[in-house]
């Protein structure tokens, strides 16, 4: 067994790929998506912005919700890529802080945006009067930049913490990222009360978010079952719940400090390729790339 221990500040990211073919087959499959993860939140993000049937609030968040998923992908799979082509596995000190805060900030902000989009189905379904007012763009606006400003600070305190907490064994992280959970399993200290920092963190990041989403999509189906008028919208409803409580459930079951690195792709890897298929079949968007590819077509014409 290699000997990881260093007297320098650089993290060694043990990584996901074994040095074998089975490794070079998982390096290709995560490349292929995440270029498909790529792909699909650039186009999602390109065609909510051409398309002006999609300038409403829905699309707005779905929009925002694109943009993190995109930027939360490119924090992690780049530099293991880089890492596995070059074989280099260290990291350093101040690289691993700002993957960390990167990788906890869009997180956080990614939670509460699904919760807004969940209170944005409740009222247009519940209180469609009421709608214009309730989710107009001052809100949306502020919705999205209260997401991404308290989710900023949750992870601006946890890498704080992190980063300066003593490391007297080895500083190699069993994981792929720099993770949190992984790196406390190094620090030379107790480490009992961030624990208990990290359980009221998940807790208003993940379950919160989470009994609210469950909440607003429960009275949502439920008038929807009581408006047969409405059974159009309540199947759109229906869907968009489906979604989120499957994103949702996943983030708060696999985001455990024991987490492996199995379940440590799936919300960081295949979330973000998943979000735009999903959305993109079930939200409308393939109507909305047939209009801009006529549109296109037109003005070439």
């Amino acid at each position: 067994m290699e000997n990881y221990n260093q007297t320098s500040t650089d993290f060694i990211l043990l990584g996901l790929f074994p040095p074998s073919r089975i490794g070079l087959f998982l390096f290709i499959l995560i490349v292929f998506i995440f270029l498909m993860a790529l792909i699909g939140n650039l186009s999602m993000i390109l065609l909510i912005s051409l398309d002006t049937h999609l300038h409403t609030p829905m699309y707005f968040l779905l929009s925002q919700l694109s943009l993190i998923d995109l930027n939360y992908i490119s924090t992690i799979v780049p530099k293991m890529a880089s890492d596995f082509l070059h074989g280099n596995k260290s990291i350093s000190f101040t690289g691993c802080g700002i993957q960390s805060f990167f990788f906890l900030a869009l997180g956080g902000a990614e939670a509460l945006l699904l919760a807004s989009m969940a209170y944005d189905r409740y009222i247009a379904v519940c209180s469609p009067l009421h709608y214009p007012i309730r989710m107009s763009k001052r809100v949306c606006v502020l919705m999205i930049t209260g997401s991404w400003i308290i989710g900023s600070i949750n992870a601006c305190a946890h890498t704080v913490y992190i980063l300066h907490i003593p490391y007297c064994r080895s500083r190699a992280i069993n994981h792929f990222f720099c993770d949190v959970p992984a790196m406390v399993t190094l620090a030379g200290t107790d480490t009992w009360v961030y624990e208990g920092t990290v359980f009221l963190s998940t807790t208003i990041f993940l379950v919160f978010p989470f009994i609210g989403i469950s909440c607003s999509y429960g009275r949502v189906l439920l008038a929807v079952y009581r408006m047969k008028s409405a059974e159009a919208e309540g199947k759109k409803a229906y869907l968009t719940c489906s979604t989120h409580l499957t994103v949702v459930t996943f983030s708060i079951s696999l985001r455990s400090p024991t987490e492996g690195q199995g379940s440590g792709c799936f919300y960081t890897i295949l979330t973000p390729m998943l979000n735009p298929i999903i959305y993109s079949l079930k939200q409308g968007g393939d109507g909305a790339l047939t209009r801009v590819s006529q549109r296109i077509c037109s003005v070439k014409m």
